[in-house]
């Protein structure tokens, strides 16, 4: 990936940029590719709305775990 996955992308942009990505997300609970708002909602307002911590969230998508 030459430019990272960032917080203020929204779901489709994230799943265009990375073909894992849907699973990724999958794993951590959101399944945004079948979601109408995966166009339009961001990264991270998807996140909090599922409980789900963004930080390490884009650590993940972005293949930065240590």
């Amino acid at each position: 990936m030459s430019k990272k996955i960032t917080k203020d992308m929204t779901f489709r942009d994230v799943m265009d940029k990375d073909k894992d990505a849907a699973e990724k997300l999958a794993d951590k609970g959101l399944f945004c590719g079948g979601c109408p708002m995966a166009a339009f909602e961001t990264l991270e307002n998807g996140a909090k709305a599922h409980g789900v911590d963004v930080d390490e969230l884009l650590e993940e998508l972005n293949d930065e775990k240590k």
